[in-house]
């Protein structure tokens, strides 16, 4: 996986991961499965210009890789969430 590949599929979104947004400021997206953890934080301080503070992955039932985002308290998860039409 070089630069350029998409690291990140797509936003995840279900109640579950709205109530993340509100009460954890965590994001929760469906990322490649050779993604490390590492590449899932440069990607998301790159796509949208926050600082991360922790990422945890975890493979679905269907074998997709989902990762939870948490953001540094100075960045709000709504206000990406709602840049994304998440919200």
């Amino acid at each position: 996986m070089g630069s350029g590949q998409g690291v990140i599929i797509r936003p995840h979104l279900t109640e579950k991961t709205l109530r993340l947004i509100e009460q954890a400021n965590t994001l929760t997206f469906i990322v490649d499965r050779r993604a490390t953890k590492k590449q899932i934080k440069e990607e998301v301080e790159r796509m949208f210009g926050v600082k991360v503070e922790k990422v945890n992955t975890l493979i679905t039932m269907d074998g997709r890789k989902k990762a939870y985002v948490k953001l540094s308290k100075e960045y709000s998860a709504s206000d990406i969430a709602t840049r994304m039409g998440m919200v």
